[in-house]
């Protein structure tokens, strides 16, 4: 019963994003649908990569944009988005094996989720891109959104 009241509300969010004007973000009964869908959890082994550049923007291996948050701030190891943040702006999770590299590097969320970090800023995936390389978040809320340029 709980899962299909939550794909109701699901398929309404879709309805607004495809131009009908959203008065408010859908909250709590997308968090575990944002959760499955969005947010990657995965492991990497050496040599393997969760991320890669198309068209010189970082992308995750399914193609879908990551995006970098100004209010956190580079090698702090920490993230500022929470709540509703990481609901519209799900973080790029890896499992607890995962490690470091390069410029890459792994942040412990506050919830003791692994979040992946490009030069120190945790990295995000935007709830409004649906589709491999859209770009819907970049300049979002005051240009404090940003596609990562390689």
């Amino acid at each position: 019963m709980q899962n299909l009241k939550q794909k109701k509300r699901f398929n309404l969010f879709l309805i607004h994003m495809k131009g009908i004007a959203m008065k408010y973000f859908i909250k709590s009964s997308l968090v575990s649908l944002a959760g499955i869908t969005l947010v990657a959890c995965v492991s990497m082994s050496a040599g393997q990569s969760i991320v890669k550049t198309e068209k010189g923007v970082l992308v995750s291996t399914n193609n879908m944009t990551l995006y970098t948050f100004d209010n956190d701030q580079a090698n702090s190891g920490k993230s500022s988005c929470y709540g509703d943040c990481a609901i519209n702006w799900p973080p790029l999770l890896v499992d607890a094996n995962a490690t470091s590299y390069g410029s890459y590097s792994i942040i412990t969320r506050d919830d003791g989720k692994k979040q992946f970090a490009y030069k120190g800023k945790p990295l995000y995936y935007f709830l409004k891109d649906t589709k491999p390389g859209e770009q819907n978040g970049n300049g979002f809320s005051n240009n404090a959104w940003h596609i990562v340029q390689m």
